[in-house]
């Protein structure tokens, strides 16, 4: 049966995440209980958080993330292997067999920045754009972090990277970074 108040996907998100305040948490559960469809829907929700969650912890996908989400992956145990570059720096880096993650933090001056892509290249491959990427301007860094599975099966290599403020009067380069990677 379909539902004839559904519950919007931001609120549903809200709740899955514990950032419904009560007492519309009670009432939001007290709909959920009565309505099937809506409690599938949920119930997807909390299957593709698993996914991804799993798929995560695996090293299989790569993204830019926020600082409290690597706190998280910390806090639930997985290890983490970080580097921190400034503008115009490089870094030798790797990822061993008992890494399940690199995290590369790189530092920028963002203040007044609203959009933020990265530009990458590695080896002789393609350049490739990740647009509109989180970063925290306050801290002055954007966190990435490649599939780990990936990596642990690439040879040598050269990854370079460019943070680009993107705004109403165009784009602005904010720095350049390269990763000297070997295998561990």
């Amino acid at each position: 049966m379909r539902c004839a108040n559904p519950v919007d996907l931001e609120t549903l998100v809200a709740y899955w995440l514990g950032e419904v305040p009560e007492p519309r948490a009670a009432l939001l559960e007290e709909h959920l209980f009565g309505c099937a469809s809506c409690t599938r829907r949920l119930e997807g929700l909390a299957a593709l958080a698993a996914g991804v969650r799993a798929a995560v912890k695996e090293g299989m996908v790569g993204m830019a993330v926020s600082a409290p989400f690597v706190e998280a992956m910390q806090r639930a145990g997985l290890r983490l292997r970080e580097y921190r570059i400034e503008p115009g720096g490089s870094v030798n880096c790797t990822i061993r067999a008992d890494d399940d993650a690199v995290v590369s933090r790189l530092r920028a001056p963002l203040g007044g920045v609203t959009r933020l892509d990265v530009m990458r290249v590695h080896g002789g491959g393609p350049e490739e754009r990740l647009a509109d990427v989180p970063f925290d301007a306050e801290a002055g860094e954007v966190l990435l972090i490649p599939s780990a599975a990936w990596l642990k099966t690439m040879p040598a290599f050269t990854m370079r990277m460019r943070l680009i403020a993107v705004g109403e009067a165009g784009e602005r380069p904010i720095g350049d970074y390269t990763f000297n990677h070997s295998p561990s």
